[in-house]
């Protein structure tokens, strides 16, 4: 449900059959547990929470290097070749939006210089989620930017019945350490510092209700990267579209979990109807139908506008996660856009290309938050911070309005401290 009001000139073919946002009052009180028993209890609390969500009976949490070798060495030789391709891809994107951040220092009046550097983050834990699939690209999107971006230490963590191929990707993109741990207690641990855990200064990476709530908990004295609800995948499209492929693309993000949000916008009623017929048509063949019949029920939408402009309207109202553009000319379309997580101009692009190893991040606002927020990318790991130096001549551009301006405000010392220097220059000249 939008809080913003819909442009005009929209016939909804499909309308999505529940409302996206649910009572998470329950899983609001379940994780403020978890997170006060690990910091009183530390490890001990993390152990126990394993063994009642996950049923794992852990001696020790951290995964030694033998075993991240170990599961290295069994990737099948394809997959390692893949996830090898993906993480240069990433690396190589993260590189150059690294060389685009720079560090600035100007001479804004005489003798009053203002700069600003760029810094990285010290240490930083990459939530790695375990979920109904192997998602081997998850660990490339959170750990590659963070090494490229110069943190010092990059912890992991993962669920500990994750497949082992997900202890290969992060020991691939190199994972400083890694650590069999999963859901809240996981947040709980790398946010709060345990025995076998140290704390970190920023936590990042999608996961369940459960983890996202963490994260909302824990944020202020630990950053966050940004709080992701289900996936999202919409495309918009004029009468060139191909509804063979869109109802594809659609039911490919579907499949995430039956919480997706799907979506359709387009200006030819004609299409709509014939999408329709064939996202049906697909999920009678789709091995993962249950899923993505699901969510294709639930939160399955198609909407015909009756211009390119109410089109546009409605996508940046929806500001969805993915957004792809399939129209005659996609390329100036994409041009008028605003808000949305990553965009996918053109037929030839897809979701799944950069969900697995094109190199753009697949970690992205959903809910709306593309309307003010972009996803995770290398500045995600970086903080930039001012810093200002005045000479004497300086002084005298600054302290004078200063200390107007303080005296008007009533704070005397505030005052004194602008007029001090000012006044100390006056005597020794």
């Amino acid at each position: 449900m939008t809080r913003l009001p819909l442009p005009k000139g929209l016939t909804f073919v499909k309308s999505p059959a529940r409302d996206a946002v649910a009572d998470n009052r329950p899983v609001e009180e379940l994780v403020a547990g978890v997170l006060a028993r690990v910091q009183a209890e530390g490890d001990a609390a993390v152990r126990a929470f394993s063994a009642q969500f996950d049923k794992a009976e852990l001696d020790s949490f951290e995964v030694t290097m033998e075993a991240r070798e170990a599961a290295v060495a069994r990737l099948d030789p394809q997959t390692l070749a893949d996830t090898e391709f993906a993480i240069a891809n990433v690396r190589a994107f993260a590189e150059a939006q690294l060389g685009s951040l720079s560090e600035i220092e100007v001479e804004v009046r005489p003798g009053v210089h203002l700069g600003h550097r760029n810094i990285p983050l010290e240490r930083v834990g990459c939530y790695v989620p375990g979920g109904r699939y192997p998602l081997l690209s998850a660990p490339i999107m959170t750990i590659v930017p963070a090494k490229v971006a110069g943190c010092e230490e990059v912890i992991a963590c993962l669920p500990p019945n994750a497949h082992e191929a997900m202890i290969a990707g992060c020991h691939l993109s190199g994972a400083d350490r890694i650590f069999r741990i999963g859901g809240a207690q996981a947040i709980a641990a790398m946010a709060l510092g345990t025995e076998s855990v140290p704390p970190v200064d920023k936590i990042v990476g999608p996961g369940n209700a459960f983890v996202n709530e963490a994260k909302r908990q824990v944020f202020g004295p630990v950053g966050i990267d940004q709080l992701a609800g289900p996936s999202e995948i919409f495309i918009l499209a004029d009468h060139t579209g191909d509804a063979e492929m869109l109802a594809t693309d659609l039911l490919a993000q579907a499949e995430h979990d039956a919480r997706t949000r799907v979506g359709l916008i387009t200006t030819d009623a004609a299409l709509a109807r014939a999408v329709l017929a064939e996202v049906d048509a697909q999920l009678a063949t789709l091995s993962t139908a249950e899923t993505a019949g699901q969510a294709w029920r639930d939160y399955g939408e198609i909407v015909v506008c009756e211009s390119e402009a109410a089109m546009i309207a409605y996508s940046d109202i929806v500001a969805a996660e993915h957004l792809q553009v399939h129209t005659e000319d996609a390329h100036s379309l994409s041009k008028k856009l605003r808000h949305y997580g990553s965009l996918l101009i053109g037929t030839n692009s897809s979701v799944v290309y950069s969900d697995k190893c094109s190199g753009t991040n697949h970690t992205l606002p959903t809910m709306g938050a593309g309307r003010y927020t972009g996803g995770l990318w290398v500045g995600t790991y970086i903080k930039t911070v001012t810093h200002q130096w005045l000479t004497e001549e300086g002084v005298r551009q600054v302290a004078p309005p200063a200390a107007r301006q303080a005296a008007s405000e009533t704070l005397e010392g505030h005052r004194r401290a602008a007029q001090l220097r000012l006044d100390r220059m006056q005597v020794q000249a």
